[in-house]
């Protein structure tokens, strides 16, 4: 067994990952469902993870996004059992915003933020667009978390909030914008959709 995976600050972080996740879900997909347009929900989301990164970055980098962590696994800033520790956190931490929101909803809503494909569009160009807006992010997440660089100024967490808007800002309208493979899985977990899941 790891020596990481026996100390507090590794339990603190997984945790954190999954507090963060569920906040951040909760305020998006309540946003999303809420009638908002989607400059709205894209700023909402932006806003969100902005704002967790800022309030736990310092447990956990505050990934909140498989993505992120895949990336950062790659990377080789992270350890394989810290990576898959935070990744199931981020799902189950998603899967219970989802349920929250579900809970609260409004009776006539029958929405909770699945992804779909807009019609029109093929499964691969869904894929295709996901994956270029999941990119630029997890892109933007390393190049502004790199302690190597001595030019980042400003806040990383504000440069990771705009990029999860910008995000969103273009994907929304094609994918319904999941970015965010946590995010995706929560509420087709509780509404029991996977028709576009991947």
């Amino acid at each position: 067994m790891p020596q990481e995976f026996r100390t507090g600050s590794f339990w603190r972080a997984v945790f954190a990952e999954f507090v963060g996740m569920t906040l951040f879900v909760f305020l998006g997909i309540v946003t999303a469902i809420s009638g908002q347009d989607q400059e709205a929900v894209a700023l909402a989301f932006g806003l969100a993870i902005a704002t967790l990164a800022q309030s736990l970055g310092h447990i956990s980098g505050a990934h909140l996004n498989p993505a992120v962590t895949l990336g950062v696994l790659v990377s080789c800033q992270i350890s394989a059992i810290k990576a898959a520790f935070f990744v199931l956190a981020q799902m189950l931490g998603a899967v219970l915003a989802s349920g929250i929101v579900y809970g609260i909803r409004l009776e006539n809503s029958n929405a909770l933020g699945v992804n779909k494909i807009n019609n029109g569009l093929t499964a691969a160009q869904g894929f295709g667009i996901e994956f270029l807006a999941t990119f630029q992010l997890v892109l933007c997440v390393l190049a502004t978390t790199d302690s190597r660089r001595k030019d980042v100024t400003g806040s990383a967490p504000l440069a990771i909030g705009l990029s999860v808007a910008l995000g969103h800002l273009a994907a929304i309208s094609y994918t319904g914008c999941g970015i965010n493979p946590a995010r995706s899985f929560g509420p087709a977990v509780v509404m029991k959709e996977f028709d576009n899941h991947w």
